[in-house]
């Protein structure tokens, strides 16, 4: 056996070619990019895991200022943790950890290194437990931003919860349903209502529906994001967390006990000028989706992450004496 400058391993395709393979499955699924390039899917999935390992191995990991974790479904029932750089101009994934756990998140900050999360000024997440623990301890220095979008979400489960008890309790009582066909405009904010939606709303005004006061309440928080001053949003979170504990409204009080118990996290987002959020790292959610909905099929975690790398994380390519064309 003989090395040679242009091919490494036992692969039967030469470097060049597999870098050239690696670009084009950035483009197309990797089955079609065999097809027409006349190769077999093993070596178009080698190609991509053989830059990929190269990328890991070479990328640098200096200058990170700003970090989003979340959590994802991969599958049906699992779900994994990922990281992202989201500073400006450098938005990329950096890490996957299969289950959503503290331990995940720890193994993720204990692979980054101390002197790397020493670097870290703002972090973003939701308010899951596991992960607030983990981020208090080991970026003490950070500035910890709660995903808005996640709070929308909880906001949104509290009306739906109320809707459905309502809805429940006047057919039970054989009251008409005013409530049929309103889940979704319920769900919006109003500013997203069609003609007909609207009209319906305006039909409820005045029939003191739990699920409308649920609605206008949540639909008043909007306006905590609009301040610049914490102590102004503070302020508003205060008063507006009170109005829910007189609501009667138990989904939507136990959402709002939530909020003023995280009120300081919450605070962050404008200490920080609104200049970090997890809207960045929602984005970057949407693009791991959509590779993950054009790696359907993939019958292992190793291939689903290497898909996920590949797509997601800017990684270095090898650097070629010759290039394929």
């Amino acid at each position: 056996m003989e090395r040679l400058p242009w091919a490494s391993g036992k692969f039967q395709v030469c470097d060049a070619l597999r870098v050239f393979l690696a670009q084009w499955a950035r483009l197309l699924s990797w089955q079609e990019v065999a097809t027409r390039f006349q190769v077999r899917w093993n070596d178009v999935y080698g190609s991509v895991k053989w830059v990929v390992r190269y990328g890991l191995r070479h990328r640098d990991l200096s200058g990170i200022g700003a970090l989003g974790v979340d959590e994802v479904c991969v599958a049906k029932g699992k779900l994994w943790t990922v990281v992202y750089q989201i500073d400006q101009g450098a938005r990329r994934l950096l890490w996957i950890g299969k289950d959503r756990k503290a331990a995940t998140l720890e193994m993720i900050f204990n692979r980054l290194g101390r002197a790397r999360c020493a670097t870290v000024q703002f972090i973003c997440s939701d308010m899951w437990g596991g992960y607030l623990r983990v981020i208090a301890r080991r970026l003490p220095q950070a500035l910890h931003i709660l995903d808005r979008f996640h709070i929308r979400k909880n906001l949104g489960e509290a009306i739906d919860q109320i809707r459905r008890a309502e809805t429940l309790a006047r057919a039970g009582a054989g009251l008409s349903p005013l409530l049929k066909k309103l889940r979704w405009a319920l769900l919006k904010h109003r500013r997203n209502w069609t003609a007909k939606e609207r009209g319906q709303m305006r039909r409820l005004l005045g029939s003191g529906l739990r699920s409308l006061r649920a609605f206008l309440l949540v639909e008043s928080f909007e306006h905590f994001w609009t301040y610049n001053s914490p102590n102004w949003a503070n302020k508003f979170l205060k008063g507006w967390c009170q109005k829910v504990a007189r609501s009667r409204l138990a989904p939507l009080q136990r959402v709002a006990k939530s909020l003023a118990k995280h009120r300081a996290l919450l605070l962050n987002y404008f200490i920080a000028r609104k200049e970090y959020s997890s809207g960045v790292v929602e984005g970057l959610n949407n693009k791991l989706k959509l590779t993950l909905k054009r790696s359907y099929g993939f019958r292992t975690d190793l291939a689903r992450k290497v898909a996920l790398y590949h797509a997601l994380a800017r990684l270095p390519e090898p650097h070629l004496t010759h290039s394929f064309f």
